[in-house]
Formats: structure tokens, C-alpha cells, sequence
């Protein structure tokens, strides 16, 4: 007996089962995605039209047009969407092996650790994108290792509400030396330093892009082919070793590939707040679906953060704001809203 709200589709001798609701929210949210590239990529101080976008990006339009989205607007259009599908992913692995709407990588100090290895980096003298991503991934790796451990009781190890509570403490333990390293350095690195840590879309370019882009395709797949395994470790550990999921496997190669995502991320823009909290809990309201909202949370997290750099480009008195300050803001009135509402 299929469950309710689930189609099953039969090709030959294969069986599919597949959700309605939630293959709609899907598509619902990729159009979004695309009405918000769109919209971004005619937003600046030169606006474009639409049919001036669409000549541009085919070769036949304006060459200023052109210039403009191939050097400045397009970068950061898929930074802000590959950023925002990463973290938006990642939050979603973090949340499902804590089984608590806490567990994401900005609160648990995973993205704290990443960015410290990156404000070594550029207050070393190097905003080279590549070594920077690289520095995070491994920053973010070893923070996650230490909290993990840390976290470690019995069996339970680092679940629930001792998985948030030492990723905070080790989070303001970071955010120390972030700051420790800027007070450190020279006057110049610190200023860059400064600004990466608001979370800037700010001059993106293609290295940007490439760098997110590698990250997804290296990560993104390890994580969508555990999707079921992750899906059953959610329900319960006994359950899932009955069913005959390497359980400890699992969760260290899911945890492995969550924290690269969420630092690649971090490494492209800086540190975004908010995004990677609120996109997976957004994705399971609207498909209501039992499962792990693995590509609904990344699509998610990529409308966030461009809906969220367009607020930034729409700030009153022609104030161009850092996106990771909109993104905090909104994640803030967010926490104070559900907290409100659960009580």
C-alpha cells in the first residue's frame, strides 16, 4: 500500500515512487530561480531590459550591454545561486544527522571555521579565489572534526542539542581568533579581510563562479546518492543498521561532503548567515515530504540569497549593502518568528 501524497510510476520492471507536491514545489522554485537571475541581471546602475539581456547574452545585442553582463552581473548571478544551493544543501545534511532545526552549518560554527582559514589567507596577502576555497575547505574540515568529537557521547555522537551547543561554543571560540588575526594584520589584508567576512557578492567573477562550481560538482553528488541512506539514519540509527545502512560510514562521508559544501560557499562569498538555517525547514513546509528535501532545500537556498542580493541592490538612498548583512537581518526577524510561533 503506497503512502499518501505518493505516485508510483512503473517503466518496464522498474518502479518509481515520486511525490506530486513536492515535484511541483520544485519546478516552482526553479522558476523563481530564474525570474530572480533574470531580475539581477537587470538591476545596477545601468538597468537593462529584458530583450536587452536576451541580445546581449546571444552576442546580437548592445557591446556595453554585453560587457557589463559577461564581466560584472552574470558572475555574480551564478555565484549567488551555486552559493545559495550549497549552503542550502548542506544545511540540510547537518539538520537531518542532529534530528534538530538548529543544526546548520552558521550555528554550529562549521562556516566560523571555514572562514578563519580564509581570513588567514587573505590577511597573508592572497585574495586568490582557488587558494582561498582550498584554505576554507580545510579550516571548515578540521572545525568540524573538533566539534564532532567534542560533541561525542556514548553513541549519540554528536547529535541533538550537545551538537548545537558545542558548535556555538567553538563558533565564538573562532570568531576570537577572526578577530584576534585582524587586529593582527596589516592595515590593507585587514580591510579585504573585513570586507569578505560581511559576505560580499561584490566584484564575483568567473574564478568565483568555477570555484563554486567545482565545489557542487564534486560534493553535490556524493550527497543526492546518500539521499536515501540519510533519509533512514533520520529515523533512528537502530533502525537504519537493522535495514542495513552503514551507519557510522555514512555520517562521516555526509559530513565530509556537507562541510565542503558549506565552505565552498563560504569561500566564494564570505560568511552568509540565515541561508543555510532557514532553506532546508522552508523546503520541508512546502513538500511536506518525510524525506530529506535535498534539491528542494538547494533550489531554496538559491532564491534566498538572490532574493536576498536584491534587496541588498534595492537599499534605500542608493546604499549598495553587503548581502551576508541582508541575509543576517532576515534570518534574525526569522528566528524571532518561529520561536514566537513554537514558543
Amino acid at each position: 500500500m503506497r503512502p499518501p501524497g505518493v505516485n508510483l510510476l512503473r517503466i518496464g520492471g522498474l518502479s518509481l515512487l515520486w511525490r506530486p507536491r513536492a515535484l511541483v514545489v520544485g519546478a516552482g522554485l526553479l522558476v523563481l530561480v530564474l525570474g530572480l537571475s533574470i531580475q539581477l541581471l537587470g538591476t545596477g546602475r545601468l538597468a537593462l531590459s529584458l530583450p536587452e539581456i536576451a541580445g546581449a547574452l546571444l552576442g546580437d545585442g548592445d557591446t556595453v550591454a554585453a560587457r557589463i553582463l559577461g564581466r560584472v552581473r552574470l558572475p555574480r548571478v551564478l555565484t549567488a545561486a551555486g552559493v545559495g544551493a550549497a549552503l542550502g544543501m548542506a544545511g540540510a545534511v547537518f539538520q537531518s544527522l542532529s534530528r534538530n532545526p538548529l543544526g546548520s552549518p552558521d550555528v554550529i560554527g562549521f562556516t566560523t571555521g571555514a572562514a578563519t582559514g580564509a581570513v588567514v589567507q587573505i590577511v597573508l596577502g592572497s585574495l586568490d579565489p582557488l587558494r582561498t576555497a582550498l584554505t576554507a575547505v580545510g579550516s571548515g574540515l578540521a572545525a568540524a572534526l573538533a566539534v564532532l568529537l567534542l560533541a561525542r557521547r556514548g553513541r549519540a555522537a554528536g547529535a541533538g542539542y550537545r551538537l548545537v551547543l558545542v558548535g556555538i561554543g567553538a563558533g565564538a571560540f573562532l570568531g576570537g581568533i577572526n578577530t584576534m588575526l585582524l587586529a593582527m594584520g596589516e592595515i590593507d589584508m585587514v580591510t579585504a579581510a573585513q570586507v569578505w567576512l560581511a559576505g560580499s557578492l561584490a566584484a564575483r567573477n568567473w574564478d568565483h563562479v568555477a570555484t563554486v562550481g567545482v565545489g557542487l560538482a564534486l560534493f553535490a553528488p556524493v550527497v543526492l546518492g546518500m539521499a536515501r541512506d540519510l533519509s533512514m539514519i533520520e529515523m533512528g540509527e537502530d533502525m537504519a543498521r537493522q535495514l542495513g545502512v552503514p551507519v557510522a560510514r555514512r555520517r562521516a562521508v555526509l559530513v565530509l561532503a556537507a562541510v565542503g559544501l558549506s565552505s565552498i560557499g563560504t569561500a566564494a562569498t564570505g560568511p552568509i548567515a540565515f541561508v543555510a538555517l532557514a532553506a532546508p525547514q522552508l523546503a520541508r513546509w512546502m513538500t511536506r515530504s518525510p524525506d530529506v528535501p535535498l534539491l528542494s532545500a538547494a533550489l531554496t537556498g538559491a532564491a534566498l540569497l538572490m532574493g536576498a542580493d536584491l534587496l541588498s541592490q534595492s537599499a534605500p538612498l542608493g546604499a549598495v549593502l553587503p548581502v551576508g548583512l541582508t541575509t543576517g537581518f532576515i534570518g534574525g526577524l526569522y528566528l524571532l518568528a518561529v520561536m514566537m510561533r513554537k514558543g
